[in-house]
């Protein structure tokens, strides 16, 4: 009776265990199908954003509903503190927080930056990647500057640009295109200040005294050019 008994429950906690696993199985793949559910094409918006390339339907009011895909890379285009007036735009220099996921690498170490609004006055002018010629066309500068560029934006991939206001990775965009990557994988996402998401990581501190920027929080890539090869150097 007894053995019986312990049969009986056994059977029952295995049917348990397997429904159990059923379940989370169908909703780890249902999670999965979720966040890799199709995208839109790229679509530029109308109007002003649409001069700076920000894309219609993925920008700063629907970037949270496709986070952390694992066929995507999420860019942060600025500088922890740009040498630019953005305050005379209604902006920020200082890169006073950004979205989670996404990393930072600065558009002015890329390639020399042109088109600035009058206001901003200059940016960054040392090393870059690249240079942009009169002709609109992008020169490598270094040796390993178009690997560098596969590395942090890789081909295979979608990739979500950001910035302060949307300059910058429209910018980036361009670039990216022009030197052969796919348009329809890249989305000008807009500008982190107008950003009113749930997944802000705030880096400027008010806590204190006086302002301060907590960059520890920051997951930024520097560009160590004293390591690379010039071009016919």
């Amino acid at each position: 009776m007894k053995k019986n008994k312990a049969n009986t429950i056994y059977k029952i906690t295995i049917v348990i265990l397997a429904i159990a696993l059923t379940g989370s199985i169908i909703w780890n793949i249902t999670t999965l199908q979720s966040k890799e559910k199709k995208l839109p094409t790229p679509e530029v918006s109308e109007g002003l954003r649409g001069t700076f390339g920000i894309d219609k339907n993925i920008n700063e009011a629907t970037i949270d509903d496709y986070l952390n895909r694992e066929d995507s890379v999420y860019r942060d285009m600025r500088m922890l503190k740009d040498p630019g007036n953005y305050e005379a735009i209604g902006g920020d220099s200082y890169l006073s927080g950004f979205i989670k996921g996404f990393e930072v690498i600065p558009y002015p170490l890329l390639v020399n930056v042109t088109g600035l609004p009058e206001e901003v006055g200059q940016t960054y002018t040392g090393e870059t990647l690249f240079t942009q010629t009169e002709d609109g066309s992008y020169q490598a500068n270094y040796e390993e500057s178009l690997e560098i560029l596969e590395y942090y934006f890789p081909k295979d991939k979608n990739i979500f640009l950001m910035c302060g206001g949307g300059g910058y990775a429209g910018m980036t965009k361009d670039m990216l295109v022009s030197l052969g990557w796919d348009e329809n994988k890249i989305y000008n996402v807009g500008g982190y200040w107008y950003y009113e998401g749930t997944n802000q990581i705030i880096v400027k501190n008010t806590s204190r005294e006086e302002v301060s920027y907590d960059f520890w929080k920051v997951p930024y890539h520097n560009i160590d050019f004293t390591i690379l090869h010039k071009v016919n150097a």
